[in-house]
């Protein structure tokens, strides 16, 4: 069992893979990561989106990815920032959907850090050996995006949610 963690505004104890928007990096689904500083930092950014009084708030999950291995589940992992994760998120950003490919993708995060490159090149401003040279300087963070229902449903088990204790800006 890997444990994973999701920021938000709100406790989310039954995840689903299709409420969310649809052209992000790795498309319509749930997404997690094993970093739980990355999760505290985005559930406080998605909470002063909601407005001032709103809290953030970390759900913390187990995922069996050993059975979900076993039993089949359609994988596609990018271990670092090359030209195959970066096709793959401008197809996504574009609307491409993989979710009769794979059940779950696995990589990096486009982040502020690598976004302004991933968008050059969707662009056509830079070319894929410039992005490349780009990105292979950043530090890959994590996100595990589930695009199956069923997935979760029967390998993602909620643990508790908790309200990260972040420093106030005023």
């Amino acid at each position: 069992m890997i444990t994973f963690y999701h920021g938000s505004y709100m406790e989310v104890q039954q995840p689903l893979a299709k409420a969310g928007r649809r052209n992000l990096d790795f498309g319509q689904g749930f997404y997690l990561t094993n970093i739980k500083e990355q999760a505290e930092a985005w559930a406080a950014i998605i909470a002063s989106r909601k407005g001032r009084n709103i809290k953030p708030v970390v759900s913390v999950f187990r995922f069996d990815e050993e059975h979900a291995r076993l039993d089949g589940v359609r994988y596609k992992i990018f271990p670092s920032y090359d030209l195959d994760w970066l096709n793959y998120v401008v197809d996504c950003r574009r609307g491409k959907d993989y979710s009769s490919e794979y059940d779950v993708i696995e990589g990096g995060v486009a982040n502020d850090n690598v976004i302004d490159t991933v968008e050059d090149y969707e662009k056509g401003i830079i070319t894929a050996e410039q992005a490349l040279g780009q990105l292979q300087y950043k530090k890959v963070n994590h996100q595990l995006c589930i695009l199956s229902q069923s997935v979760i449903d029967h390998y993602l088990q909620f643990i508790e949610s908790y309200s990260p204790n972040l420093e106030d800006e005023e």
